[in-house]
């Protein structure tokens, strides 16, 4: 009995990669004729569209004229992708100046540079890492971009984001040789191992002073061309505007949703009405607002620029909306683990932070990304109040002279750039689910 019990229970649980193609196919296509009508029509419909495509897109389309007529009188039903090659450079940079672009593409090289580590496997420190990108960056990028006279602040800021540039490259480097860190290097050059943990900490900041004086008497000198506002625009301005607000969404997520879990009632009130204002009313109506209302609230003489004043508005309609999702997340944890951090003797703040809040981000993964993503593509919302983001450029294309007219290749080729970067987010937060084992049963 025990044989034939087997027998039974072998197929079930044989390898998948013993089933064969034909089988897969008619176990999952073709096990009804119901089923086998759909999967026909499925495949006819599947094949006509990618043909059409193919003859518009590609065999069919003009990639060189000079406008929109020549295109039509080298080929009446391809598409014409001459107009979004000519306004490629507007595309990605907008209006910013074309012997100044170099600045952008510093701006994002240094970006990877400074974020590289968070992937390599022997770098030690990586929160640390994660902080300077996020607090210490956008300074140095926002020179970069902006330009003009630095005043004492942009001087101090830039100056602390080239020092931890340089600290993290060296620390990075150290990583994968040595397995080191860069203070466990410092240390071990100057003999100083044995010496006491004060004794380290003080040589260490010394180092960082030096190290900090030096850059901040080399960058004085240093100034690139001011670049207005104005001529931002493209994809560097959406990146710009969804990355600060990417950014700051999650810390001001979580100091919301804790605000609306604390015990002060004042705390707990303001916080909820924050979150419910904002969420209340959609993104297009927070902008418009942002662009009206804010003058009025400031000093008589300070004036925000229209960007900086969409800026404020993503960053906190992004942080109400990621408070809910945080929430969310502290609500998932069980009791337990709080009483178990206060037997330990932890704190409030020492309880969020190394034993609630990190259980709590793993579970939430799926739908940070997901509001990520929507950010992303809610700040082509930025066009209707004047700013040239991606999508105002590519509807600009289509009101050009020599291009009047064009306007499915462009929102085609957006639609494309969109799907790349969405797409991208959406397998790292997978690769992120499976790493830290988030949302498995074991």
């Amino acid at each position: 009995m025990s044989m034939v019990k087997h027998e039974k229970t072998a197929p079930r649980d044989a390898p998948l990669s013993e089933t064969t193609f034909i089988g897969w196919l008619q176990k999952n296509l073709f096990s009804s004729w119901i089923n086998t009508i759909l999967t026909i029509i499925s495949i006819y419909i599947i094949y006509s569209v990618s043909k059409s495509l193919l003859i518009w897109g590609v065999l069919d389309a003009v990639w060189v004229a000079e406008n929109r007529r020549e295109c039509f009188a080298i080929s009446k039903h391809g598409a014409c992708w001459a107009g979004v090659l000519i306004w490629f450079d507007n595309i990605f940079y907008g209006r910013f100046p074309r012997d100044q672009i170099w600045r952008v593409n510093l701006g994002g090289l240094l970006l990877v540079l400074w974020m590289a580590p968070l992937w390599l496997p022997r770098v030690k420190d990586k929160i640390f890492i994660g902080l300077s990108t996020v607090f210490l960056y956008p300074f140095l990028a926002g020179y970069l971009f902006a330009g003009g006279d630095k005043g004492i602040f942009m001087q101090v800021m830039t100056t602390g984001a080239i020092v931890c540039l340089i600290g993290n490259t060296v620390h990075s480097i150290l990583g994968m040789t040595s397995g080191r860190s860069l203070p466990e290097y410092l240390i071990a050059v100057l003999g100083k191992e044995k010496a006491s943990d004060g004794n380290q900490r003080n040589t260490l900041l010394a180092i960082l002073a030096v190290a900090y004086v030096v850059v901040y008497a080399l960058q004085m000198g240093w100034t690139v061309m001011a670049v207005p506002w104005s001529k931002w625009g493209g994809m560097h301005l959406t990146l710009v505007i969804s990355g600060i607000g990417i950014t700051s969404a999650l810390p001001g997520g979580i100091i919301l949703a804790l605000g609306r879990r604390s015990r002060l009632p004042v705390i707990r009130v303001l916080s909820v009405s924050f979150i419910e204002i904002f969420r209340s009313v959609p993104l297009i109506t927070v902008l418009f607002m942002a662009t009206t209302m804010f003058p009025l609230f400031m000093p008589e003489g300070f004036v925000l620029n229209k960007l900086v004043q969409v800026i404020i508005a993503v960053c906190l309609f992004s942080a109400c909306y990621m408070a809910e999702t945080v929430r969310a997340g502290l609500q998932a944890i069980p009791k337990g683990q709080y009483e178990a951090a206060h037997t330990i003797g932890l704190g409030y703040w020492g309880m969020m932070a190394f034993v609630v809040m990190p259980q709590a981000l793993k579970h939430m993964i799926p739908n940070i990304v997901g509001s990520f993503i929507g950010l992303l593509k809610d700040t082509t919302l930025v066009s209707i109040i004047g700013l040239f983001d991606l999508l105002g450029m590519l509807r600009a294309i289509s009101q050009d002279i020599p291009w009047r007219g064009l306007h499915h290749e462009p929102l085609i080729f957006g639609a494309a750039l969109f799907f790349v970067i969405c797409f991208a987010m959406s397998k790292y937060s997978r690769h992120l689910e499976v790493k830290l084992s988030a949302g498995e049963k074991h």
